[in-house]
């Protein structure tokens, strides 16, 4: 099965290969444009194989380098459209989760059928607000960046305000593992399954949970989440990442298909849930005593 990054290498390759026709055109060696630039000799080769992304900076003094300065503006999108694909953390995040929160929200209002599949985290548009601020906690700590959890946390509740619009369908599918792990306290956890287990009643939800004695058909090797059918996205711990290939939609609901057909749902999925929320609340009993 695909890794789902295919497109992204199929695009630096693709502008490797630009780059290093603009380089021939010009009749430079790979040595001679990195030194006339002040470069290790290793950068041009990495970028033309695709093994490096280069930078705004980079494709500006290639072009000038090169001779070819009215290739810069078509060179810059075409990383821009890469960066898309391939969104950093350390740049996504630079201006606050707030603002990411927002920026989420415009992908929100022209999509209307979500699929999400989660492995080991609950849903961002299922989280409790106690549940939501341990995880941008994490983010402020692992990405070191601006501590805005309480704006963060205001924006993903807001944008649940979504699950109750009519004209929206969602399709929610997790494991048992993302139900057990402690993300956060055991009095946080237990309120966020007790807000899963309310939604499994809503008119416009679909919640499925793949207990632990499920047989797989196609293994949950990561999260991601479908939007319609013409985005695909999930998270890797340097970079959000963001498919539009049709065959890579196709592939990831493929895959989203498998893994819904072998979730409980309704009274069974509560079952579940509420056998977790159980053991948690036997743990506190125990501690307490």
């Amino acid at each position: 099965m695909s890794n789902g990054t295919t497109g992204i290498d199929e695009a630096r390759t693709a502008l490797g290969k630009r780059l290093r026709e603009l380089r021939v055109a010009a009749e430079l060696s790979g040595k001679e444009l990195a030194e006339s630039l002040s470069w290790v000799g290793s950068k041009v080769s990495k970028i033309e194989n695709g093994r490096q992304t280069p930078t705004d900076n980079d494709i500006k003094d290639w072009a000038r380098a090169t001779r070819s300065e009215d290739q810069t503006a078509s060179l810059l999108t075409a990383l821009h459209n890469l960066e898309l694909q391939h969104a950093e953390w350390q740049r996504v995040l630079k201006s606050g989760l707030k603002t990411h929160q927002l920026t989420l929200s415009k992908t929100d209002e022209r999509t209307k059928f979500y699929r999400g599949f989660e492995s080991t985290i609950i849903p961002g548009l299922t989280q409790t607000p106690e549940y939501a601020r341990a995880r941008f906690a994490q983010a402020v700590m692992v990405h070191r960046i601006p501590n805005d959890i309480n704006e963060a946390v205001k924006a993903r509740m807001q944008r649940q305000e979504m699950l109750y619009r009519p004209d929206k369908r969602f399709h929610f599918v997790i494991t048992e593992a993302a139900l057990r792990y402690r993300l956060a306290g055991r009095d946080i956890m237990i309120g966020q399954l007790d807000r899963l287990m309310a939604m499994t009643s809503m008119r416009n939800v679909k919640l499925g949970v793949i207990d632990f004695k499920t047989q797989y058909v196609t293994d949950p090797r990561h999260g991601f989440w479908v939007y319609d059918d013409h985005l695909v996205r999930f998270e890797s711990y340097s970079a959000e990442i963001n498919l539009r290939q049709p065959q890579e939609i196709e592939l990831y609901t493929g895959i989203f298909e498998h893994l819904a057909a072998v979730a409980s749902y309704g009274t069974e999925a509560r079952a579940i849930i509420g056998r977790v929320m159980r053991e948690l609340a036997d743990e506190a009993d125990d501690a307490g005593s």
